[in-house]
């Protein structure tokens, strides 16, 4: 399943202000009804332009790319008869600069597709079009290929040629690079008819000529598509590392009356450092706010709390405030901006969970009932999700006073913002309006465009597609339920190829919400093996502690839950204790901020590892390859040959592939097909091509 090696990136893309490519230069874009339409099929220009990507929703909201990050832009592009075409991508900066990528033909050439690949270099709204192009400079090998050895037009043949050649050192000399226009002219002399025809096609065969004709050559009948939009945004918003704990349970101890103390802000301080020692970039915290009283959770989600638990974080709102407001027990204002701030001075950003529902006893059940779903019977609907009953959340109801609380969710989120909060986790979107969340956006990017929006929706395709389109930046995946070979092969295609405009995946290995089948046995190996997974093929990733503890009981059998959730109690650590995943998370960590490669997503490709549970991928960025060989099996030893695609990691199939282990430091050359063995102990390869 190789990806096309984006040719365009040899040469250094390719990259030239569009209004200094070759000249004559390209006229303005002109819109295709210029042409009668009697004349012309909407939408298609001289050179027909046809299925761009990447294009969301017609052009209605942008694709995204980050800063950096490589990026696919395609497209099919052909013409009537037997004349060549050529394609260009221009990208426009939120500046106004245009930058002119030229498109690489895929094979099969039946198919008339085309690629570039474009690394934009500024945060903001950017635009993009292709351009297809009549090229004269290919017609005409085309031609003299075929026709010199067959002595057909010889004269005629070089006649053309010299003009061409002619005609293009005067666009070099134009644009101030007479050394290349020289070259142009010097070849352009040795077009004579009486030369042998080995001679003539050797003469235009090589390689600096042709460069020169690729930057300066004519472009004929230039017809560009409409401008469609790109979204930049911050590296973050693709890449990062996510270490998710409760901020109550850090520093939480018993009082000497038996009751849990909660930890605070100030006792969180020492976890951050722990934290960013590991090479985390984003510190989780759920909910930080008053915990409602009325049918407060206890102990593993059972309805008989006493005065003692301290309930659930997502029941939000008490007489002490709602949203806008800190749980009293974790600190105040001031303690919460020390937290943030010492954060920052660790290379850390706190992601603050931000949960759109009410506990019963939240403010805006008395200032705004007309804010929640009344049912038959006058009570207040609470949330559900069969079989699970949250009695402690009430939803909340767009429709009735869609003005009111979309103004007043606006006014929390820049209340958050204004105290060092840059990236929001959003509980389960899915559950409230698309449009509304379309509307924040929209808000936000106007002003606060580096805040990120990270959404939590375990939901069907077509919704977190949707949200990723109208906004959100990055989502949780269904890589926690994608444990086979053929299952994760298949999903990071999908995400890599086909769904890369709009959806961003961050790769959990578990949540307090969510503890999967496959951890569920205690296993270490399980635990390492798939940290490597998401650590290696997404470029977020996220743990929640205690999974560098292997926990793993389950609420009861058949169930994905934890037993003793830390979602209804204290739960402080111990996370020195042995064994640990420690280690293993910082080395991670440590691999992919040293690695571009690992920090994309849209190219990786999988290689032939020919036993069932071992998966072999590579992903690439610029002269940076990461090969990763990891076994899915914790539990015993596997051997297996892995044969290499050698042009997928950028070599010949019979050159040595030279690599070092980034797990254990060794060295050693491979070739295309090589022999592993993987244990429980050691269960990966992760390689960098030298």
């Amino acid at each position: 399943m190789s990806n096309p090696s984006p040719e365009g990136l040899h040469d250094a893309q390719a990259e030239q202000p569009a209004e200094s490519a070759a000249a004559p230069r390209s006229p303005e874009p002109i819109p295709v009804d210029a042409v009668p339409a009697a004349v012309l099929v909407r939408g298609l220009g001289r050179i027909p332009v046809q299925e761009v990507m990447p294009v969301v929703e017609g052009g209605a909201y942008p694709a995204k790319a980050t800063v950096g990050e490589l990026m696919p832009v395609r497209a099919q592009v052909f013409r009537e008869g037997h004349d060549a075409v050529n394609a260009s991508v221009i990208l426009t900066s939120p500046t106004g600069q245009q930058t002119r990528v030229d498109m690489t033909h895929l094979p099969p050439a039946g198919l008339d597709n085309w690629e570039a690949w474009v690394r934009p270099d500024a945060e903001g709204p950017w635009t993009f079009r292709v351009e297809g192009w009549s090229d004269p400079w290919a017609t005409w090998l085309h031609n003299a290929e075929a026709k010199l050895p067959a002595e057909v037009d010889v004269p005629l043949v070089c006649d053309e040629g010299r003009d061409l050649l002619e005609r293009t050192a005067a666009a070099a000399e134009a644009s101030g690079d007479p050394i290349t226009a020289s070259i142009l002219r010097a070849n352009a002399q040795l077009l004579i008819p009486q030369r042998p025809a080995e001679d003539l096609l050797e003469v235009v065969a090589n390689r600096g000529l042709n460069q020169a004709m690729k930057k300066y050559g004519p472009r004929e009948l230039v017809s560009p598509t409409a401008e469609f939009p790109l979204q930049v945004d911050r590296k973050r918003a693709l890449f990062g590392s996510w270490y998710e704990f409760f901020p109550r349970s850090e520093g939480a101890r018993l009082g000497d009356d038996g009751r849990w103390i909660s930890g605070t802000f100030d006792s969180c301080h020492e976890r951050l450092e722990q934290i960013a020692a590991m090479g985390f970039d984003v510190v989780y915290f759920p909910p930080i706010h008053p915990i409602g009283t009325a049918f407060k959770k206890g102990k593993n989600n059972t309805l008989d709390a006493t005065d003692a638990d301290p309930g659930s974080p997502w029941a939000i709102g008490n007489a002490a405030g709602g949203h806008d407001a800190i749980h009293p027990d974790l600190g105040d204002w001031d303690a919460f901006d020390r937290l943030v701030a010492r954060a920052r001075e660790l290379g850390l950003e706190i992601a603050l969970d931000f949960a759109l529902q009410a506990s019963p006893d939240h403010p805006w059940v008395t200032t705004h009932p007309e804010w929640f779903t009344t049912r038959i019977d006058g009570t207040i609907a609470y949330a559900e999700n069969p079989p699970k009953k949250y009695q402690d959340i009430y939803p909340i109801n767009f429709d009735n006073d869609p003005d009111g609380i979309y103004h007043e969710v606006l006014r929390i989120l820049k209340l958050w913002m204004g105290h060092g909060i840059r990236i929001f986790r959003v509980d389960n979107p899915h559950t409230k309006p698309v449009n509304f969340w379309g509307w924040i956006m929209r808000q936000l990017r106007e002003t606060d465009p580096d805040v990120l929006f990270f959404a939590e929706a375990f939901t069907r395709p077509a919704m977190m597609g949707a949200l990723g389109k109208v906004g959100f930046h990055m989502s949780y995946s269904y890589f926690t339920w994608r444990t086979t070979k053929e299952e994760l092969t298949e999903y990071l295609v999908e995400l890599s190829r086909q769904t890369d405009a709009f959806f961003r995946p961050n790769f959990f290995v578990n949540t307090p919400d969510i503890n999967p089948f496959h951890l569920q046995s205690g296993n270490p190996a399980i635990f390492a093996i798939r940290a490597i997974l998401a650590a290696t093929m997404a470029p977020s990733w996220g743990v929640y502690s205690g999974y560098e503890l292997f926990e793993h009981l389950p609420l009861a059998a058949g169930r994905e839950e934890y037993l003793d959730s830390e979602k209804y109690e204290y739960r402080p650590r111990d996370y020195t204790a042995e064994p640990n995943l420690n280690v293993l998370m910082g080395a991670l960590n440590g691999i992919r901020r040293t690695h571009p490669a690992l920090q994309q997503l849209r190219r990786i490709d999988f290689h032939d590892a020919q036993h069932p549970g071992v998966l072999a991928y590579s992903k690439r960025d610029g002269e940076d390859t990461v090969l990763t060989i990891v076994s899915l099996d914790p539990d015993n030893t596997v051997e297996c040959e892995v044969a290499i695609d050698m042009p997928a990691i950028g070599l010949a199939h019979d050159a040595p592939l030279h690599v070092r282990d980034e797990l254990t430091g060794g060295t050693f050359t491979w070739g295309q097909r090589n022999f592993v063995r993987l244990t429980p102990e050691h269960p990966a390869h992760i390689l960098h091509v030298l």
